[in-house]
Protein backbone atom coordinates (compact mmCIF):
# COMPACT_ATOMS: atom_id res chain seq x y z
CA UNK A 1 0.00 0.00 0.00
CA UNK A 2 3.14 2.68 1.14
CA UNK A 3 4.75 1.67 -2.27
CA UNK A 4 2.20 2.04 -3.82
CA UNK A 5 0.85 5.41 -2.74
CA UNK A 6 4.26 6.54 -3.71
CA UNK A 7 4.39 5.59 -7.34
CA UNK A 8 0.57 6.43 -7.74
CA UNK A 9 1.94 10.01 -6.29
CA UNK A 10 4.82 10.12 -8.80
CA UNK A 11 2.69 8.49 -11.62
CA UNK A 12 1.55 12.35 -13.30
CA UNK A 13 5.12 12.15 -15.27
CA UNK A 14 4.28 15.02 -17.13
CA UNK A 15 2.65 17.22 -14.35
CA UNK A 16 6.31 16.24 -12.73
CA UNK A 17 8.05 17.80 -16.29
CA UNK A 18 9.26 13.95 -16.63
CA UNK A 19 9.53 13.17 -20.29
CA UNK A 20 8.43 9.86 -22.04
CA UNK A 21 11.83 8.50 -22.32
CA UNK A 22 12.12 4.96 -23.90
CA UNK A 23 12.54 5.80 -27.37
CA UNK A 24 15.69 8.15 -26.67
CA UNK A 25 18.88 6.64 -27.84
CA UNK A 26 20.67 9.28 -25.18
CA UNK A 27 22.72 8.70 -22.70
CA UNK A 28 22.43 6.11 -20.03
CA UNK A 29 23.90 6.05 -16.50
CA UNK A 30 24.75 3.74 -14.14
CA UNK A 31 24.73 5.30 -9.97
CA UNK A 32 26.19 3.13 -7.18
CA UNK A 33 24.07 3.19 -3.90
CA UNK A 34 25.80 2.76 -0.66
CA UNK A 35 24.44 2.72 3.13
CA UNK A 36 24.80 0.64 6.51
CA UNK A 37 21.35 -0.70 6.16
CA UNK A 38 21.54 -4.98 5.80
CA UNK A 39 20.43 -6.24 2.92
CA UNK A 40 17.64 -7.73 4.37
CA UNK A 41 16.31 -4.85 6.45
CA UNK A 42 12.84 -3.57 5.86
CA UNK A 43 14.30 -0.03 4.77
CA UNK A 44 16.38 -1.67 2.32
CA UNK A 45 13.72 -3.62 1.16
CA UNK A 46 10.66 -1.02 1.18
CA UNK A 47 12.73 2.32 0.87
CA UNK A 48 15.35 1.79 -0.60
CA UNK A 49 15.04 -0.93 -3.59
CA UNK A 50 11.48 0.62 -4.66
CA UNK A 51 13.26 3.60 -4.58
CA UNK A 52 15.70 2.43 -7.31
CA UNK A 53 13.35 0.50 -9.12
CA UNK A 54 11.21 3.62 -9.71
CA UNK A 55 13.35 6.08 -10.55
CA UNK A 56 14.88 3.21 -13.21
CA UNK A 57 11.22 2.55 -14.70
CA UNK A 58 10.60 6.92 -15.13
CA UNK A 59 14.09 6.78 -16.77
CA UNK A 60 12.86 4.41 -19.26
CA UNK A 61 15.93 2.22 -18.21
CA UNK A 62 18.15 4.78 -18.95
CA UNK A 63 19.50 5.19 -15.09
CA UNK A 64 20.41 1.68 -13.57
CA UNK A 65 21.22 1.48 -9.89
CA UNK A 66 24.27 -1.16 -8.72
CA UNK A 67 23.20 -1.28 -4.81
CA UNK A 68 25.37 -1.29 -1.89
CA UNK A 69 23.94 -2.38 1.39
CA UNK A 70 25.51 -3.04 4.42
CA UNK A 71 28.63 -0.73 3.88
CA UNK A 72 30.19 -3.30 1.33
CA UNK A 73 31.97 -0.48 -0.82
CA UNK A 74 34.09 -0.17 2.03
CA UNK A 75 34.49 3.11 5.07
CA UNK A 76 32.67 3.15 8.02
CA UNK A 77 28.85 4.92 8.33
CA UNK A 78 30.23 7.74 9.62
CA UNK A 79 32.25 8.26 6.11
CA UNK A 80 28.80 7.78 3.90
CA UNK A 81 27.68 11.52 3.39
CA UNK A 82 31.86 12.28 2.86
CA UNK A 83 31.80 9.15 0.17
CA UNK A 84 28.55 11.05 -1.96
CA UNK A 85 30.38 14.45 -1.47
CA UNK A 86 34.10 12.94 -2.50
CA UNK A 87 31.99 11.04 -5.66
CA UNK A 88 33.53 7.72 -4.09
CA UNK A 89 30.08 6.86 -4.38
CA UNK A 90 26.94 8.66 -5.90
CA UNK A 91 24.02 8.40 -3.74
CA UNK A 92 23.97 7.38 -0.19
CA UNK A 93 21.43 7.34 2.94
CA UNK A 94 22.92 8.07 6.26
CA UNK A 95 22.60 9.73 9.34
CA UNK A 96 23.71 13.25 9.57
CA UNK A 97 24.34 12.82 13.61
CA UNK A 98 26.84 10.59 12.28
CA UNK A 99 29.24 13.22 12.53
CA UNK A 100 28.43 15.41 15.49
CA UNK A 101 27.61 18.64 15.08
CA UNK A 102 28.16 19.03 11.36
CA UNK A 103 24.58 19.73 10.85
CA UNK A 104 23.76 21.40 13.55
CA UNK A 105 20.51 23.12 12.29
CA UNK A 106 18.48 20.00 11.59
CA UNK A 107 19.16 18.73 14.60
CA UNK A 108 15.84 20.34 15.66
CA UNK A 109 13.94 17.47 14.61
CA UNK A 110 16.24 15.24 16.96
CA UNK A 111 15.14 16.97 19.97
CA UNK A 112 13.03 14.94 22.62
CA UNK A 113 9.35 14.55 22.41
CA UNK A 114 9.18 16.89 19.02
CA UNK A 115 6.99 14.31 17.04
CA UNK A 116 5.40 11.25 16.96
CA UNK A 117 4.29 11.13 12.88
CA UNK A 118 7.41 10.19 10.67
CA UNK A 119 5.90 11.15 7.75
CA UNK A 120 4.29 14.60 9.09
CA UNK A 121 7.80 15.22 10.06
CA UNK A 122 9.59 14.17 6.92
CA UNK A 123 7.43 16.56 5.43
CA UNK A 124 8.41 19.53 8.07
CA UNK A 125 11.98 18.65 7.65
CA UNK A 126 11.94 18.69 3.71
CA UNK A 127 10.14 22.50 3.97
CA UNK A 128 12.44 23.52 7.10
CA UNK A 129 15.45 22.63 4.88
CA UNK A 130 14.21 24.62 1.84
CA UNK A 131 13.61 27.62 4.38
CA UNK A 132 15.66 27.91 7.03
CA UNK A 133 18.74 26.42 5.97
CA UNK A 134 19.05 25.30 2.53
CA UNK A 135 23.35 25.39 2.82
CA UNK A 136 22.88 22.83 5.28
CA UNK A 137 23.78 19.80 3.08
CA UNK A 138 25.42 22.42 0.29
CA UNK A 139 28.27 19.81 -0.66
CA UNK A 140 25.60 17.49 -2.05
CA UNK A 141 22.63 17.53 -4.31
CA UNK A 142 20.30 16.27 -1.33
CA UNK A 143 17.42 13.75 -2.92
CA UNK A 144 15.36 13.23 0.28
CA UNK A 145 15.38 13.81 4.19
CA UNK A 146 13.51 11.83 6.71
CA UNK A 147 13.15 10.53 10.28
CA UNK A 148 12.15 7.52 11.24
CA UNK A 149 9.01 7.07 13.73
CA UNK A 150 9.19 7.13 17.60
CA UNK A 151 11.87 6.00 19.31
CA UNK A 152 11.68 2.98 21.47
CA UNK A 153 14.02 1.89 24.47
CA UNK A 154 15.48 -1.78 25.23
CA UNK A 155 17.09 -3.11 27.44
CA UNK A 156 18.67 -6.53 27.93
CA UNK A 157 18.25 -7.57 32.35
CA UNK A 158 16.17 -4.44 33.58
CA UNK A 159 12.84 -3.16 33.03
CA UNK A 160 12.37 0.38 32.62
CA UNK A 161 9.01 1.64 33.50
CA UNK A 162 9.98 4.82 35.04
CA UNK A 163 12.31 7.78 34.68
CA UNK A 164 14.33 6.92 37.85
CA UNK A 165 15.03 3.04 36.31
CA UNK A 166 17.09 4.05 33.87
CA UNK A 167 19.57 5.20 36.23
CA UNK A 168 22.86 4.10 35.47
CA UNK A 169 22.52 1.99 31.96
CA UNK A 170 24.70 2.05 29.59
CA UNK A 171 22.26 2.72 26.50
CA UNK A 172 23.75 3.47 23.22
CA UNK A 173 22.22 6.68 21.30
CA UNK A 174 22.60 7.50 17.36
CA UNK A 175 23.57 11.19 17.51
CA UNK A 176 24.40 13.69 20.05
CA UNK A 177 21.03 15.03 20.35
CA UNK A 178 19.86 11.51 21.56
CA UNK A 179 22.72 10.76 23.71
CA UNK A 180 22.30 14.23 25.37
CA UNK A 181 18.43 13.23 25.73
CA UNK A 182 19.63 9.97 27.47
CA UNK A 183 22.14 11.69 29.61
CA UNK A 184 19.27 14.12 31.06
CA UNK A 185 16.85 11.43 31.94
CA UNK A 186 19.65 9.50 33.91
CA UNK A 187 21.46 6.95 31.54
CA UNK A 188 24.71 6.78 30.36
CA UNK A 189 25.04 7.38 27.35
CA UNK A 190 26.91 5.56 24.71
CA UNK A 191 27.15 6.89 21.11
CA UNK A 192 27.85 4.26 18.36
CA UNK A 193 26.10 3.59 14.52
CA UNK A 194 23.30 1.44 14.41
CA UNK A 195 25.28 -1.74 12.80
CA UNK A 196 27.43 -1.69 16.16
CA UNK A 197 24.67 -2.71 18.52
CA UNK A 198 24.21 -6.41 18.31
CA UNK A 199 28.22 -6.85 19.46
CA UNK A 200 28.13 -4.51 22.02
CA UNK A 201 24.94 -5.51 23.38
CA UNK A 202 26.21 -9.33 23.22
CA UNK A 203 29.45 -8.13 25.01
CA UNK A 204 27.90 -6.06 27.61
CA UNK A 205 29.54 -2.98 26.37
CA UNK A 206 25.95 -1.55 26.82
CA UNK A 207 22.75 -2.25 28.53
CA UNK A 208 20.25 -1.44 26.08
CA UNK A 209 20.22 0.92 23.07
CA UNK A 210 17.27 3.27 21.87
CA UNK A 211 15.75 2.18 18.37
CA UNK A 212 12.94 2.35 16.61
CA UNK A 213 10.52 -1.02 16.57
CA UNK A 214 11.33 -1.49 12.56
CA UNK A 215 14.74 -1.93 12.93
CA UNK A 216 14.33 -4.13 15.51
CA UNK A 217 14.74 -7.56 13.51
CA UNK A 218 17.90 -6.14 11.04
CA UNK A 219 20.14 -5.51 14.57
CA UNK A 220 18.84 -9.11 16.56
CA UNK A 221 17.55 -6.36 19.21
CA UNK A 222 14.56 -8.46 19.89
CA UNK A 223 16.89 -11.55 20.68
CA UNK A 224 19.39 -9.73 22.81
CA UNK A 225 17.10 -7.52 25.09
CA UNK A 226 13.96 -8.97 26.84
CA UNK A 227 12.70 -5.95 27.68
CA UNK A 228 11.08 -2.66 25.55
CA UNK A 229 10.00 0.54 26.97
CA UNK A 230 7.00 2.38 24.17
CA UNK A 231 5.29 5.62 24.81
CA UNK A 232 1.73 5.48 24.40
CA UNK A 233 0.42 5.69 20.93
CA UNK A 234 -0.33 9.57 19.90
CA UNK A 235 1.98 11.29 22.52
CA UNK A 236 4.92 12.64 21.61
CA UNK A 237 8.12 9.99 20.79
CA UNK A 238 11.05 9.92 23.02
CA UNK A 239 12.87 11.03 20.29
CA UNK A 240 13.43 10.54 16.05
CA UNK A 241 16.45 10.57 13.99
CA UNK A 242 17.28 12.49 10.92
CA UNK A 243 18.16 11.04 7.47
CA UNK A 244 19.60 12.43 4.16
CA UNK A 245 19.68 10.72 0.66
CA UNK A 246 22.14 12.48 -0.89
CA UNK A 247 23.92 12.62 -4.65
CA UNK A 248 27.30 13.12 -5.56
CA UNK A 249 26.96 17.17 -7.03
CA UNK A 250 28.84 17.06 -9.71
CA UNK A 251 26.97 13.55 -10.63
CA UNK A 252 23.80 14.94 -10.59
CA UNK A 253 24.52 18.05 -12.45
CA UNK A 254 26.68 16.11 -15.24
CA UNK A 255 22.90 14.26 -15.71
CA UNK A 256 21.30 14.59 -19.15
CA UNK A 257 18.72 17.24 -18.76
CA UNK A 258 15.60 14.95 -19.05
CA UNK A 259 17.73 12.26 -16.40
CA UNK A 260 18.10 14.48 -14.24
CA UNK A 261 14.24 15.73 -14.50
CA UNK A 262 14.02 11.84 -13.40
CA UNK A 263 15.91 12.39 -10.34
CA UNK A 264 13.98 15.65 -9.53
CA UNK A 265 10.78 14.01 -9.81
CA UNK A 266 11.60 11.31 -7.57
CA UNK A 267 13.00 14.00 -4.68
CA UNK A 268 11.81 16.33 -2.65
CA UNK A 269 8.87 16.37 -0.25
CA UNK A 270 7.03 13.53 -1.94
CA UNK A 271 10.05 11.16 -2.01
CA UNK A 272 10.96 12.45 1.62
CA UNK A 273 7.28 11.21 2.56
CA UNK A 274 7.28 8.47 1.59
CA UNK A 275 10.50 6.76 3.12
CA UNK A 276 9.21 8.46 6.56
CA UNK A 277 5.84 7.03 5.86
CA UNK A 278 7.44 3.77 5.17
CA UNK A 279 9.67 3.48 7.77
CA UNK A 280 6.92 4.37 10.61
CA UNK A 281 5.00 1.58 8.68
CA UNK A 282 6.67 -0.92 9.55
CA UNK A 283 6.97 -0.58 13.07
CA UNK A 284 4.51 -3.22 13.85
CA UNK A 285 6.88 -5.86 11.84
CA UNK A 286 9.48 -5.49 14.23
CA UNK A 287 7.63 -4.70 17.59
CA UNK A 288 6.06 -8.25 16.23
CA UNK A 289 9.79 -9.82 16.58
CA UNK A 290 9.31 -8.62 20.02
CA UNK A 291 6.38 -9.94 21.20
CA UNK A 292 6.33 -13.35 19.48
CA UNK A 293 9.30 -14.04 21.87
CA UNK A 294 7.27 -13.29 25.00
CA UNK A 295 9.45 -9.84 25.21
CA UNK A 296 8.31 -7.97 28.47
CA UNK A 297 6.96 -4.60 26.48
CA UNK A 298 6.07 -1.83 28.92
CA UNK A 299 3.87 1.44 27.57
CA UNK A 300 4.73 4.57 29.50
CA UNK A 301 1.77 6.20 31.38
CA UNK A 302 0.68 9.52 30.63
CA UNK A 303 2.51 10.56 34.39
CA UNK A 304 5.38 9.06 33.61
CA UNK A 305 5.61 10.49 30.07
CA UNK A 306 5.42 13.64 31.70
CA UNK A 307 8.16 12.63 34.22
CA UNK A 308 10.40 12.06 30.68
CA UNK A 309 9.11 15.51 29.44
CA UNK A 310 10.18 17.41 32.41
CA UNK A 311 13.36 15.87 32.86
CA UNK A 312 14.56 16.44 29.02
CA UNK A 313 12.94 19.77 28.53
CA UNK A 314 16.71 21.70 29.31
CA UNK A 315 17.69 19.74 25.99
CA UNK A 316 15.81 21.90 23.64
CA UNK A 317 16.91 25.47 25.63
CA UNK A 318 20.99 24.24 25.29
CA UNK A 319 19.88 23.07 21.41
CA UNK A 320 18.64 26.97 21.18
CA UNK A 321 21.76 28.22 23.04
CA UNK A 322 23.91 26.29 20.71
CA UNK A 323 22.66 27.54 17.43
CA UNK A 324 23.00 31.21 19.05
CA UNK A 325 26.93 30.96 19.48
CA UNK A 326 26.58 29.43 16.01
CA UNK A 327 25.70 32.62 14.63
CA UNK A 328 21.94 31.45 13.79
CA UNK A 329 18.44 32.02 15.63
CA UNK A 330 18.49 29.30 17.52
CA UNK A 331 14.34 30.26 18.86
CA UNK A 332 12.84 30.90 15.49
CA UNK A 333 14.24 27.98 14.35
CA UNK A 334 12.80 25.63 16.95
CA UNK A 335 9.98 27.73 16.30
CA UNK A 336 9.57 27.41 12.99
CA UNK A 337 10.25 22.96 12.94
CA UNK A 338 7.61 22.81 15.50
CA UNK A 339 5.24 24.48 13.49
CA UNK A 340 5.83 22.80 10.15
CA UNK A 341 5.14 19.30 12.22
CA UNK A 342 2.07 20.86 12.93
CA UNK A 343 1.57 22.24 9.55
CA UNK A 344 2.32 18.77 7.82
CA UNK A 345 0.17 16.71 10.29
CA UNK A 346 -2.82 18.27 9.35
Amino acid sequence: MQRRSFVQSAAAAAVLGVPHLSGLAQQTVTLKFHTFMAPMSNVWLTMHKPWMEKVEKDSGGRIKFEAFPAMQLGGTPVQLYDQARDGVVDIVWTLPGNTAGRFPRIEVFELPFIMNNAEATSKAYWEYFQTQCPDEFKETQVLALQVHGPGVIHTANKEVKSVADLRGLKLRGPTRQVTKLLGSVGAIPVGMPLPQIPDALSKGTIDGCVIPWEVVPSVKVHELTKFHGEFPAGSPALYTTTFVMAMNKARYDGLAPDLKRVIDANSGMAASAFLGRTQQGNDPIGRKSATDRNNTIHTFSAAETQEFIKRSAAIDDEWVADMDKRGFKGAELLSAAKALIVKHRG
